[in-house]
């Protein structure tokens, strides 16, 4: 059986090539809402449909604009957040599953 020799060049080429498609998603930073304001929070919230948005040191949580970026049985609670102009900012909801417990009828 003969192997196929890819020469020097094609291999770095096609090295370079997977480390960018590697590391293109890594270097996407989650948004801070300490650094943004209420507006742009709610904006990026509402144009993108759903936002993993961080609130404060190593704190994040996923915000939707509406029921159809949640799955199954999880129903909508609307969040507000801390933003760098308002310490109350609805930005949108946060998907839950209900029980009786946490039911907010």
């Amino acid at each position: 059986m003969q192997l196929y020799r890819f020469p020097p060049f094609a291999r770095s080429v096609a090295a370079g090539a997977a480390l960018a498609i590697m590391t293109s998603g890594a270097a996407l930073a989650r948004p801070d809402s300490l650094t943004m304001t209420c507006a742009a929070a709610a904006g990026m919230v509402a144009s993108n449909g759903a936002m993993v948005i961080g609130t404060g040191p190593n704190i994040f949580d996923r915000y939707v604009n509406s029921l159809r970026y949640c799955s199954g049985f999880e129903q909508l609670k609307p969040e507000w957040i801390k933003t760098k102009d308002n310490p109350q900012c609805f930005v949108g909801y946060t998907c839950y599953v209900p029980t009786r417990e946490n039911s907010f009828r």
